[in-house]
């Protein structure tokens, strides 16, 4: 997805930015992802009861999903402002604009996720030490898991009804004109389709990664007690995130280049069909 948004023109469209970077955030989910594999292949106790050398590629990992996250809702309120551009705001989103939120979406992914590289961990600590992920502290899982989750699940949510409505608003408009209303039609199904889709792929993934810290916050049973039922469901679990980076381009690449043409076309005729109807 990288090498291809790059090597087209439509690198200057704003929608194309938040694309390219949110194949980015997928690539160092991977690759810390592939990091923490490998530690658990060279040395399984690390990744168990912790260490320091599990603090880095941790903090790598957190880094990512939350850019990951912050990216998904990002496009979803690119897409609501470009649909209800025409119709309640004149805002339109430039490139400048999507580089500004690309670059705030980095910062604030690095500095949430750094904090224990910072010195929020367990490391001489043991008493909220988190038994899933060692030396990270159950407080900071907390912190950075339940918001952020909410943020995942409600604003795309938003975003995606709110396109939905102002799409069915406009066909229930052209029908009392008397226009054409299949393209309407078309990208208002091709919008639920997507959306309900991306919905299914975050609760699968992201679910069992909260049920996870919630557990890890009201255990009271120290590592080896859950060991190896925890820690095999701790990889499922990072398989499931994993397979989030996988279904990202798919859904918002393909998808949405078909949906971003139709969008587009609906946006040049709206105004001029509002207009030829109160006329």
């Amino acid at each position: 997805v990288i090498v291809t948004r790059l090597a087209t023109r439509d690198l200057h469209k704003p929608i194309s930015i938040l694309f390219c970077n949110l194949a980015v955030s997928d690539l160092f989910t991977s690759f810390s992802g592939f990091w923490i594999s490998m530690l658990f292949i060279t040395n399984p106790d690390i990744t168990i009861f912790g260490s320091q050398d599990m603090l880095a590629p941790y903090a790598l990992y957190t880094t990512s999903i939350l850019s990951t996250i912050y990216n998904q809702v990002s496009i979803g309120i690119e897409r609501y402002l470009a649909v209800a551009k025409s119709m309640r705001t004149r805002f339109r989103v430039a490139r400048h604009h999507s580089i500004t939120v690309v670059f705030i979406n980095w910062v604030l992914a690095f500095f949430l996720g750094c904090l224990p590289l910072m010195g929020w961990n367990c490391l001489q600590a043991d008493r909220s030490i988190s038994v899933l992920y060692s030396p990270f502290c159950v407080s900071y899982l907390v912190f950075i898991t339940m918001p952020n989750v909410v943020v995942a699940f409600l604003v795309p949510l938003f975003t995606y009804l709110r396109i939905i409505i102002i799409l069915r608003k406009r066909k229930l408009r052209m029908q009392a004109c008397g226009q054409a209303m299949g393209t309407y039609k078309s990208a208002e199904t091709q919008v639920a389709r997507t959306s309900i889709s991306i919905w299914l792929l975050a609760l699968v993934s992201y679910t069992p990664f909260l049920a996870g810290v919630i557990f890890d916050a009201t255990n009271q049973r120290c590592h080896i007690d859950l060991y190896p039922g925890a820690y095999i469901f701790r990889n499922c679990t990072a398989m499931l995130v994993t397979i989030t980076c996988l279904g990202n381009p798919v859904l918002y690449t393909l998808k949405f280049r078909a949906l971003g043409a139709k969008l587009k076309a609906l946006r040049c005729l709206s105004a001029t069909r509002v207009q030829a109807c109160a006329i």
